[in-house]
């Protein structure tokens, strides 16, 4: 699972705000624009912010391949017509959905991977302030913490059932033992993650590292707030 790792790429020095105002600039144009066109523009976009970060697409996109199967199924179900087998020109809007998440996808990793999560909640509760945005910022930093654990367990389930030659079984069967363990796991997990937070005195309002614009900051506040320029022209202005 990808996750924060120490690096010198210009991405690493900027400030969380400046970048979550990059990711979510970029995430309003998505869903403006998604001509075949606007998503080739803003796949070089994605491209290149990548490139900032110095994250492999290859990488990102084997990381979230668990999302692959319900992009591939968005255009076949859209296709699908009573009386006739498959109507692609009613598949293309959900191919352009899954396609631009995707895009969404790929900043996003690049955010994730060049943002420690203590920064990432000092910049949400710089945003929302007061106890919203603690509670905000609690739960951005719990899901990043958590989650790549709940993928590793995951991942030593499914190796645990091919050494006992549980991909004899059938597909809906292997399923149905996968979930049910994992969600045991997941409660378990869950219930010595809050006896370690109870151990360690988990503070509500904990001190956050500082955040502070740099001049590398200025270009990404400039396409971040151009990026949210463009969407609100296409929103109101476009065809």
């Amino acid at each position: 699972m990808l996750s924060y790792e120490p690096g010198d790429s210009v991405a690493h020095h900027l400030d969380p705000r400046s970048k979550l105002l990059v990711q979510g600039g970029f995430a309003a144009v998505a869903f403006v624009y998604t001509t075949p066109r606007g998503l080739a523009a803003l796949t070089a976009v994605a491209f290149g912010l990548l490139a900032v970060a110095r994250t492999a697409p290859h990488r990102v996109l084997w990381e979230f391949r668990f999302v692959f199967p319900f992009l591939f199924a968005a255009p076949l179900l859209g296709g699908f017509a009573w009386g006739a087998w498959f109507v692609p020109e009613d598949a293309i809007p959900s191919a352009l959905a899954g396609y631009r998440a995707l895009l969404v996808f790929l900043v996003a990793a690049a955010y994730v991977r060049t943002t420690p999560v203590r920064d990432s909640r000092a910049a949400i509760q710089w945003a929302v302030p007061g106890r919203p945005g603690q509670f905000l910022g609690m739960g951005v930093a719990f899901v990043f913490r958590f989650l790549p654990v709940l993928r590793a367990d995951i991942g030593r389930i499914r190796d645990g059932y091919r050494a006992r030659l549980g991909t004899e079984r059938s597909v809906p069967e292997r399923m149905g033992l996968l979930v049910v363990a994992a969600f045991n796991r997941a409660f378990d997990r869950a219930d010595r993650f809050s006896l370690a937070l109870r151990a360690r005195c988990f503070s509500w309002n904990p001190t956050l590292p500082e955040v502070g614009f740099s001049p590398l900051d200025v270009p990404a506040v400039l396409v971040g707030t151009a990026f949210l320029a463009i969407a609100g022209y296409g929103a109101i202005w476009a065809p």
